[in-house]
């Protein structure tokens, strides 16, 4: 049996992060993870993907943005390359392809067994990210004659779809983008619209990052809300990184021919039906973005809004239903978001709805932490940007729990 002192679990920008911090306060540790570094930025991403938030707003803890392009968008595969070159840069104690099969208390701290052995550690840092498992609320029948269908972590790019329509179910960060990556390759895309968020991605001048950052949105711990449960539930925005920080929504799918339609409720008897509320969704994203435009507008000591952006028209005959067999739907992807899975904890650290239990990324287990999931500290906690602060936290913490415990390394 291997033993470190602290265990993490996952070497994402979390893990990563939390190791600089470690290192820099002298603590052993190492970092387990299943596939690569960054592994799902790897494999559970689209060949086009560029990141939602300007490379200056992405910096790591003793890692500033240094490049030529501060309001650019990073893609996928640069930012990979940047998350190694940081990990080797902070000589974190990587070690790949291990996969975390169990974790449990012992008298000393914890036993985890991996696929490359047994580990003991005082401390064990859960830093698996918020998108874990996808979620996908229905699923066809199978068959020969079904639409192909995959989770939105499991596209790469057009080209590698079966012919045909596609429907998209899902009008948050991830649906908006690919239906316009599809869209614009000449497929009929049809996007199922649910609760969204809208915001452009310029607004007076600036990235609207810029105004959330400086207004202190971003840094918002769940205590400050006055609805916390709504904030967690909150969906990403409806932004992408282009070149040329042009918006991604609703209005601009449309110009390219994107069909909008309500939520998917219900599959059956080889029929997808949607439900007649896309006006409704569509009046509370729109007031929503108003409402927090306004809010820049003081911010920014402007008296009166200057004309937004352009409102969302809502097809009078909306489609309520498709037909496998009449309207040639080849794939169905679902852009459903994520659920988290902890059957690897063998711990009592989850709340009734089997999320683990924290306050501020400081577990029910004493030991046990947790790092990089959504609002752990602040609304930002799982971006990439947000998580430094967050690692500091937890190593300090991590750094006097050692030390109370009488564990401290020599």
């Amino acid at each position: 049996m291997e033993q470190a002192d602290v265990v993490i679990v996952g070497a994402g920008q979390a893990g990563i992060a939390l190791s600089h911090c470690l290192r820099n306060r002298g603590i052993p540790h190492v970092v387990l993870e299943r596939g690569r570094i960054g592994e799902r930025w790897r494999s559970s991403t689209w060949h086009s993907l560029r990141l939602l938030t300007p490379n200056w707003l992405n910096a790591l803890p003793g890692s500033p943005y240094r490049g030529s392009e501060p309001d650019g968008y990073m893609t996928r595969d640069a930012f990979v390359e940047t998350l190694v070159g940081y990990a080797h840069q902070s000589q974190a104690p990587v070690r790949s392809y291990v996969d975390v099969l169990s974790c449990e208390q012992d008298g000393q701290g914890f036993s985890l067994r991996t696929t490359a052995g047994d580990w003991s550690a005082k401390v064990v840092v859960v830093a698996t990210g918020h998108c874990d498992v996808p979620s996908i609320p229905f699923a066809p029948h199978a068959g020969a004659d079904q639409p192909v269908s995959i989770h939105a972590s499991q596209y790469q790019s057009p080209d590698e779809l079966a012919s045909g329509g596609v429907l998209v179910v899902g009008a948050s960060s991830s649906g908006v983008q690919i239906a316009d990556e599809l869209g614009r390759s000449g497929r009929r895309v049809i996007l199922s619209v649910g609760k969204h968020t809208r915001l452009p991605r310029i607004w007076r001048d600036k990235d609207i990052f810029w105004w959330l950052y400086h207004m202190g949105f971003m840094s918002q711990r769940l205590d400050d809300l006055t609805d916390p449960d709504s904030a967690r539930r909150q969906p990403s925005l409806q932004l992408a990184g282009r070149t040329d920080h042009s918006n991604v929504d609703l209005a601009t799918l449309q110009r390219i021919g994107v069909e909008l339609t309500g939520r998917l409720n219900d599959i059956s008897n080889r029929t997808i039906c949607f439900a007649d509320d896309l006006e409704d969704s569509v009046t509370a994203a729109d007031a929503k973005q108003d409402r927090l435009l306004r809010q820049i507008d003081q911010f920014a000591g402007h008296k009166s809004m200057i004309f937004g952006p352009a409102p969302i028209k809502v097809p009078p005959n909306c489609l309520k239903r498709l037909s496998f067999a009449n309207d040639d739907i080849g794939a169905i992807i679902w852009a459903t978001g994520y659920s988290r899975s902890f059957s690897w904890l063998k711990l009592p650290a989850f709340t009734a709805d089997g999320e683990l239990a924290h306050k501020d990324g400081i577990t029910t287990v004493a030991g046990l932490y947790a790092l990089g999931f959504r609002f752990l500290r602040k609304r930002d906690s799982n971006f990439i940007g947000g998580v430094g602060a967050d690692a500091e936290a937890i190593a300090a913490h991590v750094s006097h729990y050692l030390g109370q415990s009488g564990l401290k390394a020599a």
